[in-house]
């Protein structure tokens, strides 16, 4: 079941301007005092802990961080043995190394026997610091949300960061943590309540349903502000767990407009988008649009540019929704 965002009026829609954080860094100091509040916290790193920030982890709690190497495999299969030990193991890598190189120890070692491992993909997506397409993960969310057993998380802003690491540590079954490299709108009040597998709405609205997931809920927001200057009111469903998906804030949600657009930064099939299709198709045929990327590879570029290209900016969203509600008149 969906739940409203605490701190302020879902109606009311975002208040401008907003503080920006970067998830990694929220990440990181999460995970400083996650450590301390929990003794069984342990991380291990393939050698990007700077860039992941679980460097601060690392000079808090030395005893309890471990340096792999650039060793994906075999960081996943240590941590799968530290959570058969009692401890609460966090792996840290780039998203396209924990997705794909260390795929199958994922299979084998963690999703398996269900063991309570947290792994964290850090600068998903297109906005990778210019990393290129060979370290940009756009297929992540599909490849890890058709294991079984797997939990996935892409949270929308710093605050939301920090709760999912500590709810992860608690959860006690295998989980995916999507984050992202550069600092981002944060969206969410400090009383924001943020539980495994509930749908968010941000902004209530009777014309067309915008879901979102990841850092595409700024750009959500926004679309949303746009809208309404035309007269065109956007309900804001965040949907920060995709597997599970709320089922039922889904449906409700695509029930309340009849028409909904999927907004996210990963490929279109098998990402958010894909999860509703599926769930609607089930419980609710529902006319929609997929904005993310069309199934494409990226390339290095600034992060405005690599938006506009791909089709990720609030315009897009906008011009989905304007498409969408324009099949009524």
């Amino acid at each position: 079941m969906s739940a409203e965002r605490t701190g302020e009026a879902a109606a009311s829609g975002p208040a401008l301007p907003r503080p920006m954080v970067a998830a990694r860094d929220a990440f990181g100091q999460a995970l400083v005092d996650l450590g301390a509040a929990d003794p069984r916290v342990v991380v291990l790193d393939a050698d990007l802990a700077t860039s992941t920030k679980v460097s601060m982890f690392a000079a808090a709690y030395p005893d309890r961080f471990f340096e792999v190497g650039i060793a994906e495999q075999n960081m996943t299969s240590i941590a799968a043995g530290l959570a058969t030990m009692g401890f609460v193991p966090f792996t840290s890598t780039f998203a396209c190394f924990a997705s794909k190189r260390a795929t199958d120890q994922i299979r084998i070692g963690i999703a398996q026997p269900r063991l309570g491992v947290v792994i964290t993909g850090a600068y998903s997506g297109l906005l990778a610091g210019k990393t290129g397409k060979t370290h940009q993960s756009v297929q992540d969310i599909a490849i890890l949300r058709s294991m079984p057993e797997m939990t996935v998380i892409v949270p929308g802003d710093a605050v939301e960061v920090r709760a999912a690491v500590f709810a992860a540590a608690e959860y006690g079954a295998p989980i995916y943590l999507r984050l992202t490299r550069d600092p981002s709108p944060v969206v969410f009040g400090d009383d924001y309540d943020f539980r495994i597998g509930v749908a968010v709405t941000v902004r209530e609205g009777a014309d067309v349903t915008v879901m979102t997931t990841g850092l595409m809920l700024p750009r959500a927001l926004e679309a949303a502000d746009t809208l309404a200057a035309e007269g065109i009111q956007a309900h804001v469903l965040h949907v920060p767990t995709v597997k599970p998906l709320d089922v039922k804030a889904v449906v409700e949600a695509a029930e309340r407009t009849g028409l909904v657009v999927t907004a996210e930064e990963h490929n279109v099939l098998g990402g958010l988008g894909g999860a509703v299709a599926e769930v609607l198709g089930e419980h609710r045929p529902t006319l929609m649009r997929r904005v993310g990327i069309r199934d494409t590879f990226g390339e290095s570029a600034p992060n405005d540019q690599l938006l506009q290209k791909y089709g990720l900016t609030a315009h897009d969203v906008a011009q989905a929704c304007r498409e969408l509600t324009a099949t009524r008149r």
